[in-house]
């Protein structure tokens, strides 16, 4: 995205710019401090680059520092040559070669959280680039106040020492690994997980994993969390209480995929999906972290998994309208858990003053799936604003990382602002927002406005009216591609007849009976009361059917072999129904 290029660019031009001016500053002129305070702050710029660009190494820079350091520090002095100064440098040097590649090495160490192990050698290593700066960054102020150099050496042989250490342990690691596995391997033996959740996606999308974690502690089961990037494990460990593991490598996988493991879920149709599919003995299954006429909704490669699990029939009808031709055995019907929580209102009459929930979507990786209303959202909630509505705007989490998106999200958030001054009304936007989740929105409002993402599915559950943007040039088309829309109301993208959208939407609802059908073939005919029960039962049989086949393949011919357990297991294409036998096994795929 722009925003990510324009941060890289920054960071890029500040820790090279700032370092290599800060060499120049104490070599060539006089003004030793302002070099040493430069120095310092190039040091900064190296820690923000190494947030974002995690790739980065600053080795060249970081030698620059360093050697302004030095030459300031036996400028600060005055006193010739100085061995302590010389060891310093000597020692320095060595760390500020050693420090990118065992960062490195620390990169590919299996970390975990939520288990009784230490992973401390892994998680000291990826910061070493930081240790460094600390330390470049003390030697600096030491040179500033002008104390003597045996005490910038012994700070240096400090962290020398404990470099050294995890050097050590690295090195041993990789020439001499344990015959039964890591720790983390052997914490996840004894755990003894029944399954496994497989996540990988850019940065900022744990929430499609934090949607599912409260349904899969719900099942009952021992389970672990696997993530590809590392900075998901913090936030996903903190968001459960199960094991969270990261696996940077597929080599790491077949330590942490342990025996007792039945069944894979996945949450999304990342790349890096492919390399836990590969083993074979699992049961794979996509649950999504959204139902939505978006393309992306209808993916493919969804045929790559055993099972798919789906919120109702229009999930399924979505792939064959996409012309995506997957058995019907793969499909689990299991609605959509998310939803419990969510008021249902069968016959909401027209409010006074109207709270309405305005969910912009993202503008996606590509063009064909740009729903993005926020170009012309500005009039549409002027509009609103004039007929006494309040506005709960929660924007995609995506939004920021496009700069175009974020000053329009701004506007936005301006205008709400200076009408809660002027009106008194309590619109919610912002870090208020993000603090509620989409339930507390939906249950808030009396009506939704959103782009085409998963948000409308969501409501759909409340029996409360909609509208939807159209945001490209598909005209009356646009309900043939995006169904959902036809139980709603649609706002084009130039705004024609915004006015009678807006009496329909909040005031008449002519709708309304078409809503209640829509809303059983997109969510399901589930019960309110054990609604979630739907999609934790079919996950239980899922588990349940897996360990039967494992069984009978040992009693058969011992342990169950990959083709095996390849096999899929009966499927139920909606909850309750009668077991069938897959009659089109996926095939196995390999790593990317």
């Amino acid at each position: 995205m722009r925003g990510d290029l324009v941060r890289k660019l920054a960071a890029r031009s500040l820790a090279t710019g700032g370092a290599i001016l800060s060499f120049l500053v104490v070599a060539l002129t006089g003004a030793t401090v302002w070099g040493l305070c430069l120095a310092v702050t190039a040091l900064a710029a190296t820690v923000w680059e190494r947030r974002v660009r995690p790739a980065a190494d600053n080795v060249a820079e970081t030698t620059l520092i360093a050697a302004a350091v030095l030459v300031g520090y036996a400028r600060q002095l005055d006193a010739g040559f100085d061995p302590a100064l010389a060891g310093t440098a000597v020692v320095l040097l060595g760390l500020v070669l050693l420090a990118a590649p065992l960062r490195q090495a620390g990169n590919l160490e299996i970390r975990a959280a939520n288990l009784p192990v230490r992973t401390w050698v892994a998680q000291v290593a990826v910061v070493l680039g930081d240790a460094v700066a600390t330390l470049l960054a003390l030697l600096a102020l030491t040179a500033l106040v002008a104390s003597p150099a045996t005490v910038g050496l012994s700070v240096t042989l400090l962290v020398g020492v404990a470099i050294g250490a995890v050097a050590l342990d690295l090195a041993r690691r990789r020439f001499r690994p344990p015959r039964d596995g890591s720790v983390v391997a052997r914490a996840l033996r004894r755990h003894q997980p029944e399954f496994v959740l497989h996540f990988s996606a850019p940065t900022g999308s744990e929430y499609q994993v934090t949607m599912w974690l409260p349904y899969l502690e719900r099942i009952g089961r021992p389970f672990v969390v696997m993530v590809r990037e590392s900075e998901f494990l913090a936030p996903l460990a903190a968001a459960t209480t199960a094991p969270v593991v990261y696996c940077p490598t597929t080599r790491s996988m077949d330590e942490v995929l342990v025996p007792s493991l039945r069944v894979a879920f996945y949450v999304n149709h990342g790349a890096k999906n492919s390399h836990c599919i590969r083993f074979t003995q699992l049961t794979h299954v996509q649950l999504h972290h959204g139902d939505s006429d978006k393309a992306p909704s209808a993916n493919p490669v969804s045929a790559v998994f055993d099972r798919i699990f789906v919120a109702g029939e229009a999930a399924i009808e979505r792939y064959a309208r996409a012309g995506v031709d997957i058995p019907a055995e793969k499909f689990v019907v299991v609605g959509r858990p998310q939803v419990e929580a969510i008021e249902v209102c069968s016959r909401p009459a027209p409010p006074r003053n109207p709270t309405v929930l305005y969910t912009p979507t993202w503008t996606g990786h590509n063009a064909d799936a740009d729903y993005c209303s926020l170009p012309v959202a500005e009039p549409l909630l002027r509009r609103l604003l004039d007929r006494g509505a309040t506005v709960v705007l929660r924007a995609h989490p995506y939004t920021a990382q496009n700069p175009t998106s974020a000053r329009q999200l701004a506007r936005l958030h301006d205008l709400l602002a200076a009408d809660r001054a002027r009106s008194g009304r309590v619109h919610v936007y912002g870090a208020a927002a993000s603090r509620l989740t989409l339930a507390d929105c939906v249950n808030r409002a009396d009506a939704l406005v959103s782009d085409v993402s998963g948000v409308v599915s969501d409501w759909l559950y409340s029996g409360k009216p909609y509208a939807v943007t159209d945001m490209g040039t598909d005209g009356d088309r646009f309900v043939e591609r995006f169904p959902l829309a036809a139980a709603g109301y649609v706002l084009r993208r130039d705004l024609t007849g915004l006015d009678d959208v807006l009496t329909r939407l909040l005031d008449t609802d002519p709708a309304a009976e078409a809503r209640w059908a829509t809303r059983r073939r997109y969510l399901g005919d589930f019960p309110a009361d054990s609604y979630a029960e739907v999609f934790l039962a079919a996950v239980r049989r899922e588990l349940d059917c897996r360990w039967t086949a494992v069984r009978r393949d040992r009693d058969i011919g011992g342990a169950p072999t990959a083709a095996a357990g390849n096999q899929p297991t009966p499927s139920r294409p909606t909850a309750g129904a009668d077991a069938r036998p897959d009659p089109h096994p996926p095939p196995a795929v390999g790593p990317a």
